[in-house]
């Protein structure tokens, strides 16, 4: 993988890039290549020294635009306005059946296994307890081997661990491919893998106050019916 292939903006204080699915922005693992060690690199190369600052994630499995900073300025400005709720960030999602609502929101209370790297719906007193919060709206249907399909929008409006994934499953609506999750889609949806993307990210530079805004669409087998 050339990480440069993958970025789509670049200037002094931060990086805009396409994560591909499968490859984790960062790991311990030896021998396994992440955003993170690729980036460094590639900064390293053009004498731009190594710092990589993460300003959020995504799951391994999961393709989609990632924001990191070049200086410790930009990231901690970054990071206030992370917590500050100054970025949106919108998904496209595949799902196994259909949402009661053509519309809506999801507000549901959450906790992290930190054993199992699981996260579940809770009650909101629960120890651990989160807030989870997004808005969805479904924008296609489709049969896929005798299975209603949806394609849904998705806003996070909170940002926790596995919250898209976590939520639709507890709604009845697992994301095709997501074996922790509720395995949508038996074998077919397996292969195709997780059916999820983020697709959209908007957020305001550290440096200059504008607001940028980039977008892709999904690359991800079980979206090619929707994405033609």
């Amino acid at each position: 993988m050339d990480i440069a292939e993958t970025i789509i903006y670049e200037d002094r204080e931060i990086l805009v890039l396409n994560k591909p699915a499968g490859v984790a922005v960062q790991t311990k693992r030896i021998c396994e290549p992440d955003i993170e060690s690729m980036l460094k690199a590639y900064l390293a190369a053009k004498g731009e020294g190594t710092y990589v600052g993460i300003v959020h994630r995504l799951d391994q499995p999961v393709e989609g635009i990632l924001l990191f900073a070049k200086t410790g300025d930009a990231a901690a400005e970054l990071n206030r306005r992370m917590r500050e709720n100054g970025f949106q960030k919108y998904y496209y999602a595949v799902v196994s059946g259909s949402l009661p609502e053509q519309k809506g929101k999801l507000t549901d209370y959450m906790k992290k296994d930190g054993r199992t790297n699981l996260s579940v719906v809770c009650g909101r007193d629960e120890k651990g307890a989160k807030r989870a919060r997004l808005s969805y709206e479904i924008l296609q249907k489709a049969e896929v081997e005798g299975e209603l399909r949806s394609l849904v929008h998705i806003c996070l409006e909170t940002g926790r661990h596995h919250q898209i994934r976590v939520q639709m499953a507890h709604a009845g609506c697992p994301l095709v491919g997501d074996c922790k999750y509720g395995a949508a889609g038996g074998d077919s949806g397996k292969r195709e893998g997780i059916a999820l993307c983020a697709h959209r990210l908007t957020f305001v530079h550290p440096r200059t106050g504008e607001k940028h805004d980039y977008a892709i669409e999904p690359s991800g087998r079980a979206f090619c019916i929707f994405f033609k």
